[in-house]
């Protein structure tokens, strides 16, 4: 079987979908373009992990390099590209929205025509819940609860979210005008060890350990549907091998299902941590959505997928591998 390339390879989600492959015994080919988003090490520290494996190389490139990308893919005879490179980030995304421009937009049209012009058999991307907008939504579940993949996208609320819904779109057109068969990943709050500094979870950690207060933005009203690592993964390398029919582009939710409100998260947090946080209270930033929801029905159709690990467990196995990472 041809190599898989994983764009992204040195990120947070990149580096497990990487690891579960080659534990599976694929080739897989690695590419990122190690920016400073946020601190070089840890990226360096996840690329370290997979460039030590058998099956595994890593390429230093940015996707947005249109023609060097497509030489990699033609060099490497892969025909199944999981796409993972972006710029993450609600916040960012206000503060420096040519770097989404680029990374977003321009690599992911990059990716489209590497794929097109080697005849891929399957392309699956990163989208985002971010597309769903703000919206109401009852956190009281029950069947058919959660965000659908057919609810209207067409209000987003931040550039990051308008980046990856133009990413999707430019795809259903790709998929219809060349054929090549597409799934889109709409990713739901991931965490986990080796994950983002930028995220909440992570940010809090560290202001707890260090004895400093934290913010609690939306008043501590705001709520998320928490996906720990190894259940994304469950869900990327189980559409990655359920490719939809030629010419056809498919979006699956990948979460939860089972939202958890702010403040419940932050005790869970405290008590892995046995500590408790100052909390400082704060408005809703501009980008913020009130909740997050996902439906997974169609993704547990297609693969089985079904989430394993609740979040007192995952804070917990974060923690353990804080302590293991940093040192307390």
């Amino acid at each position: 079987m041809t190599a898989v390339i994983v764009t992204g390879a040195a990120g947070f989600i990149g580096m497990h979908v990487a690891e579960r492959l080659l534990d599976r015994g694929e080739t897989v080919i690695g590419v990122d373009v190690f920016n400073d988003y946020y601190d070089p090490a840890l990226k360096a520290a996840r690329a370290a992990r997979l460039e030590g494996r058998t099956g595994f190389t890593m390429v230093r490139m940015d996707v947005a390099d249109a023609a060097a990308f497509e030489t990699l893919v033609r060099d490497s005879g892969a025909k199944r590209i999981v796409h993972l490179a972006a710029q993450a980030g609600v916040r960012y995304s206000i503060e420096n929205p040519f770097a989404y421009q680029r990374s977003n937009l321009a690599g992911h049209l990059s990716v489209l025509e590497a794929a097109r012009r080697v005849e891929a058999v399957h392309l699956v991307y990163a989208s985002s819940s971010s597309v769903y907008g703000d919206r109401p939504q009852s956190l009281d579940g029950g069947e058919g609860a959660g965000f659908k993949e057919t609810d209207p996208v067409d209000a987003p609320v931040s550039l990051y979210a308008a980046t990856k819904r133009a990413d999707e779109l430019m795809s259903i057109s790709y998929a219809k005008l060349y054929g090549f068969p597409m799934s889109a990943l709409r990713f739901f709050t991931v965490y986990g060890p080796w994950g983002r500094p930028d995220m909440a979870y992570f940010g809090f950690t560290q202001k707890i350990l260090n004895g400093q207060s934290i913010e609690v933005y939306g008043e501590g009203k705001m709520a998320r549907d928490f996906t720990y690592i190894d259940d994304i993964v469950d869900g990327v390398v189980g559409v990655l091998d359920h490719p939809p029919a030629a010419g056809r582009h498919e979006i699956y939710n990948i979460g939860d299902n089972d939202p958890v409100g702010l403040m419940e998260m932050i005790s869970t947090l405290e008590t892995a941590l046995g500590r408790e946080a100052v909390k400082i209270m704060r408005p809703m930033q501009p980008g913020d959505v009130t909740c997050t929801y996902a439906d997974i029905a169609k993704l547990n159709a297609l693969t089985g997928y079904k989430p394993k690990v609740k979040l007192k467990q995952g804070l917990e196995n974060f923690v353990a591998w804080w302590d293991q990472y940093y040192g307390r």
